[in-house]
């Protein structure tokens, strides 16, 4: 199978799920048309089908067999696919504050180690990339970001470090990510944000979608707590535009 396909392919996941796969890598283009066929089926959605869940290269579609038979929900997808190979949404922009300074940026010494890179070029090549949202997964609100620079692409760890704190800003396996909740990982905590991608009580409670980029902004020490402390009182620190 080639990295993009021209057809996606039709995979079934049990009784009441179908995944449409575009492609075999992690790839703008088909990110694309994963997320154009989401919008689709999104503005139009047949009935019986119950949830959408764009991945990377693929879209896997939760439907009632009861209302909605596989066969007639195939043939939507096939046809939807064929007339949605680009997105015409343009995408929101977020600069999200981030802090790498101790003790946000706890991994960033290692990370300086494992390129050869300084500490401070770290920083600087992190904060003045763009990435793009692909997916949400693994986590409420956990955010996979692609865009990550090649000179930061460090492997992940062979065994999860100890618990970041929520709102960890994390890289590792060539991508980035911002972690949610505090949990082990083998990714490397270079900074964090206040701005909180995840929040339960708040409608949406993720307000970053996929194909939306991403910039984090450096912030020292002291703008961190205060704009951690407007977040928490409601004030959205996250700043929104549109990618031009």
């Amino acid at each position: 199978m080639s990295a993009v396909s021209d057809e996606p392919r039709l995979l079934d996941a049990g009784e009441a799920a179908l995944v449409v796969e575009f492609g075999t890598t992690v790839d703008p283009a088909i990110s694309d048309r994963v997320l154009a066929l989401d919008d689709a089926l999104g503005a139009d959605p047949p009935e019986g089908l119950r949830e959408r869940v764009p991945t990377y290269r693929s879209l896997m579609l939760h439907y009632d067999p009861l209302v909605l038979d596989r066969d007639t929900l195939a043939a939507r997808v096939r046809t939807l696919a064929a007339g949605a190979a680009a997105r015409a949404a343009t995408p929101t922009l977020w600069t999200l504050p981030c802090c790498y300074d101790a003790p946000h940026g706890e991994d960033i010494a290692q990370v300086a180690e494992r390129t050869g890179l300084s500490p401070e070029a770290v920083v600087s090549t992190h904060a003045g990339a763009t990435y793009r949202v692909y997916m949400y997964g693994f986590a409420p609100g956990f955010a996979y970001l692609g865009g990550l620079p090649k000179t930061l692409a460090v492997p992940r760890r062979a065994s999860p470090r100890p618990p970041h704190p929520a709102n960890a800003v994390v890289i590792g396996g060539g991508l980035a990510a911002v972690a949610t909740v505090p949990m082990p990982t083998g990714w490397y905590v270079i900074g964090a944000t206040p701005a909180r991608l995840y929040a339960p009580e708040r409608d949406p409670s993720f307000f970053v979608g996929a194909g939306d980029l991403i910039r984090f902004e450096a912030v020292d020490a002291a703008a961190f707590e205060a704009l951690t402390a407007r977040e928490a009182a409601g004030e959205p620190v996250a700043r929104r535009g549109e990618a031009r």
